[in-house]
């Protein structure tokens, strides 16, 4: 017998674990988005395709005690629609289907539905059906759906060496906001901000849809499995390098950290549980493309620039520093 086959999910992990069932499955020919992207497609003509993805929210590992069902069921939406946000789609419908442990009362089934919906309705999109089973734990799992121009789409893969890097706002809050919620942390002037991170997440959507409709972004992808993660696997599914001229930390998050004597690089780096868009810009269309994002009341922060190079760098006075691969990860992460 493989030793190999013997490793538990644990100690594969998530990203290990997709590997080895996308290496037995059969893959859709002509399939419009690659898998391993953040969100699936089929084609419904020679233009347009469905956009579909599915998340899955665990109480154990994606809830902290301080959120509430209500909390907790809207985060389930934000996480979907956060990967739409980076392909520049509007979401249409959306399944879900619920795990409820059998002592659940009418009270906590009715705050988790009013969850479902606000989180839908905040991004003009209806919950259309779904499915419900006794779980041991809460499970909140959501299917997404739209319709896009498949020529529209801002996949991961596009990037060039010379296009400007750039992300959608800063980072580090919720890595100093779960801080604050698990007790230890001295809190600052702006702990509310921070811990709002966690417990009331947006996405991106607005920002997304205004990349998507310029038409000058080559790659793009959600940061929720940390910064970090999002350039080294930007990196790879374009065959670039990316160089940093800043990390975009939080000013909140430099505040916090300050005062509890922590590597604010460290947060916005590797703190994951993030839904700004990491993309890449052509040098020629930057300035319409920050238009674009200012005209809808976001912004586009520039970082860095990608590079023939495949080491993903942060550019200081004397030297370059390699950022490492690591983020957030089911299986090995913890909360």
């Amino acid at each position: 017998m493989n030793q190999n086959r013997a490793l538990t999910a644990k100690s594969l992990g998530e990203h290990k674990i997709i590997q080895i069932i996308q290496e037995h499955l059969t893959l859709m020919p002509n399939m419009p988005v690659p898998f391993g992207d953040d969100v699936s497609a089929i084609n419904l003509n020679q233009k347009q395709v469905a956009v579909l993805k599915t998340d899955m929210l665990v109480a154990k590992t994606d809830v902290p005690q301080e959120m509430t069902l209500f909390q907790a069921a809207r985060k389930a939406l934000i996480m979907n629609i956060s990967d739409f946000a980076s392909k520049g789609v509007q979401p249409t419908a959306a399944l879900v289907a619920l795990g409820l442990p059998a002592g659940f009362t009418q009270k906590k089934i009715e705050e988790i539905a009013d969850g479902l919906n606000a989180g839908a309705q905040e991004y003009d999109t209806y919950i259309i059906g779904g499915d419900t089973s006794e779980a041991s734990d809460l499970i909140v799992s959501v299917s997404l759906y739209g319709i896009a121009e498949k020529s529209a789409l801002m996949l991961r893969s596009g990037a060039k060496p010379g296009d400007i890097l750039a992300v959608t706002g800063f980072f580090g809050k919720s890595a100093a906001g779960l801080r604050l919620l698990f007790g230890g942390c001295l809190a600052s002037n702006n702990a509310k901000n921070l811990i709002d991170a966690v417990l009331v997440p947006k996405a991106r959507l607005t920002e997304g849809l205004a990349l998507g409709g310029c038409g000058l972004v080559t790659a793009s992808m959600d940061s929720s499995d940390g910064l970090a993660w999002t350039l080294h696997e930007l990196a790879n599914f374009s065959n670039v390098g990316f160089e940093l001229d800043t990390i975009p930390v939080a000013p909140e998050v430099k505040r916090f950290s300050e005062l509890n004597s922590l590597d604010a690089a460290e947060l916005a780096l590797y703190g994951g549980e993030e839904y700004e868009l990491v993309v890449t810009v052509k040098l020629e269309g930057w300035s319409a493309a920050v238009a674009a994002v200012q005209g809808v009341g976001g912004k586009l922060l520039p970082i860095g620039k990608a590079t023939e190079g495949k080491q993903i760098l942060l550019k200081t006075k004397s030297k370059r520093n390699t950022i490492e691969a690591r983020g957030w990860e089911h299986f090995k992460s913890q909360v």
